[in-house]
């Protein structure tokens, strides 16, 4: 895959920046759990460093990070955090956070100079490390366990909540995401495992009632890439996710 190439770059970029401040690299997201699609995925990285980072470094990281989001060959390029290793294995929720970089922010990034996402908490991290232990790649530094301890199930479990909390209000306007992460959540729920969208897509073809079942096959088709064919059924889409927040709920109460 021709995105693999420029995880070198990425190595490079970080290890030029920070220096000896920084202990890992490591890869998670679509790409680390082999359903990366180029037109849909980002590359996705949590960056670990010994020190805080000082405004000047931060400033400087930004323009290099916005000049390597440009070269990426996928439209939505990188998403990167980066993170003091201290919470590896002595983990807070929300997780503190030094530096966030996504296309969410690129045009704040490019239009101010000033402008630094970083020095806040994200509950989100916790999905992140997560998923770093369980399916991530080393990119570089220490080999994953024994840079981080698993996360409380309790955590990561309130981290993916988060995604889909606002399902039946929001779904018609994403289909694909509010679709395939409600699979994501009651699959870890039921069976403990931490999946990706698509595996959580398949999944519930398996699992859910069949009328879904089409649902489900078109949002896996354009996740996977294929042309959206829109036309999503608004009453189906609510129903849906009525039907998955109920058994998310009922699961939960079993936790």
């Amino acid at each position: 895959m021709e995105v693999l190439a420029y995880l070198d770059q990425a190595v490079e970029l970080f290890k030029d920046e920070l220096g000896t401040n920084l202990s890992g690299i490591y890869l998670h997201g679509s790409l680390a759990m082999g359903c990366f699609h180029q037109d849909r995925s980002d590359i996705d990285l949590l960056i670990v460093v010994h020190d805080k980072l000082p405004v000047e470094v931060s400033r400087k990281l930004a323009t290099k990070v916005i000049a390597y989001h440009d070269s990426l060959p996928n439209r939505r390029g990188v998403e990167l955090t980066i993170v003091l290793k201290k919470y590896l294995k002595n983990f807070v929720h929300p997780t503190p956070f030094e530096f966030h970089f996504s296309d969410f922010h690129l045009d704040r990034y490019r239009n101010d100079e000033h402008y630094l996402c970083g020095g806040f908490e994200d509950a989100d991290l916790a999905a992140h490390f997560a998923v770093v232990y369980q399916r991530g790649i080393i990119l570089y530094g220490e080999p994953i366990r024994e840079a981080f301890l698993p996360v409380d199930r309790q955590y990561y479990l309130d981290s993916i909540l988060g995604d889909i909390g606002d399902a039946p209000q929001n779904i018609m306007n994403l289909p694909v995401y509010y679709t395939l992460n409600l699979c994501r959540v009651l699959y870890y729920l039921q069976e403990g495992y931490i999946s990706s969208k698509k595996e959580g897509g398949i999944w519930g073809l398996q699992h859910l009632p069949a009328k879904y079942h089409g649902l489900l096959k078109q949002c896996l088709d354009e996740y996977s890439g294929g042309i959206s064919r829109g036309g999503y059924d608004q009453a189906l889409l609510i129903d849906y996710a009525e039907y998955m927040a109920g058994e998310i709920r009922q699961h939960q109460a079993k936790v």
